[in-house]
């Protein structure tokens, strides 16, 4: 069995080494352990740092593409490279990299597909009551939306098995963390949750430079992936909300046109019928969303196809060698 651990960098040469020394190079019930960062256009010296500590595997991004899509280009070399089981940390040594045998546990025992790493919040001292706040909320729509049971739905200590990560589709620009759940839930991923440590903090984030932006990410990945997976039950909703704002203003006109007429209250007319057709267009958006939903499954499912078929290149020219 073979474990990857990556790690995505932009600029860590100061915390990168002491991340590296944290990993164990030896777990029990995994032959190989592998360190792999993933350098996201840093301008310091992370490469030269990440060759000198001996890093196992260096993918490079020629310029900085954010957090998502370097933890994509992660996983996607993972697999090329055969790992069964994938661990994703951050290269400023927030997550003590000694729990990773607790984090892949329940995937060696074969209890879960996705294991989140719970880095109990509540107890850190660092983080201020704001944003212990914000991650209870975060946590708990996630779990709502998702179906997925994760007390620390952002925490980016995390561990996947081979073919969770197959299935894994990022696509937000942003931050994986949220989305990979969302996604783990609505294909029915087994997902679990071990408690693990964290280091002291040892710079302030630069994945958002305030927590308005940082809510306002997050929602939107939020919002995105719920309707990228569950169009119709939107877009019906919206319909439907629409449509009932458009009935009170008819209702409103039929009355006074049955008392008196309806004389003068043609506006009401005109306001009801047209929230009324925004709410017709909104159920046949619905029906067109349903049937693009089916047609991004079919996607989906070629290219884990397409990413078992490049896994198993691998091995064979690696049984070749």
């Amino acid at each position: 069995m073979k474990l990857i651990v990556q790690i995505p960098c932009y600029n860590e040469e100061l915390t990168l080494p002491a991340t590296f020394n944290d990993i164990p190079k030896s777990i029990p019930g995994v032959d190989q352990v592998e360190i792999m960062i993933i350098d996201d256009g840093s301008t310091d010296k992370t490469i030269e740092v990440a060759q000198e500590l001996g890093v196992d595997h260096i993918v490079i991004n020629k310029n900085n593409k954010g957090l998502a899509r370097t933890f994509r280009a992660g996983i996607n070399e993972c697999l090329k490279l055969g790992a069964d089981i994938i661990v994703n940390t951050d290269g400023d040594n927030q997550y003590a990299g000694w729990d990773i045998p607790k984090l892949i546990q329940p995937i060696i025992d074969g209890k879960a597909d996705v294991v989140v790493g719970d880095r109990n919040t509540a107890k850190v001292a660092h983080f201020s009551p704001v944003k212990k706040f914000l991650q209870r909320l975060g946590s708990y729509v996630v779990k709502t939306l998702s179906g997925v049971q994760v007390p620390d739905a952002v925490s980016g200590f995390r561990a996947y098995s081979q073919d969770a990560a197959l299935q894994l589709n990022i696509v937000s620009p942003f931050s994986y963390t949220i989305e990979a759940l969302i996604q783990a839930g609505k294909k029915h991923m087994a997902v679990a949750s071990v408690p693990v440590e964290t280091n002291e903090k040892t710079r302030e984030s630069r994945l958002f430079s305030s927590i308005p932006k940082f809510i306002e990410r997050q929602l939107t990945t939020i919002i995105r992936m719920y309707a990228m997976y569950q169009p119709l039950r939107v877009f019906f909703f919206i319909g439907l909300f629409l449509s009932l704002i458009g009935i009170i203003p008819i209702l409103r006109f039929l009355f006074f046109y049955f008392t008196d007429g309806g004389a003068g209250h043609i506006q009401s007319l005109i306001l009801g019928g047209t929230f009324t057709i925004l709410g017709f267009i909104s159920f046949l958006i619905a029906m067109l969303a349903d049937l693009m939903n089916f047609n991004r499954q079919l996607i989906e499912q070629t290219l884990e196809k397409v990413r078992r078929i490049e896994l198993e290149k691998y091995e064979n020219n690696k049984d070749d060698a």
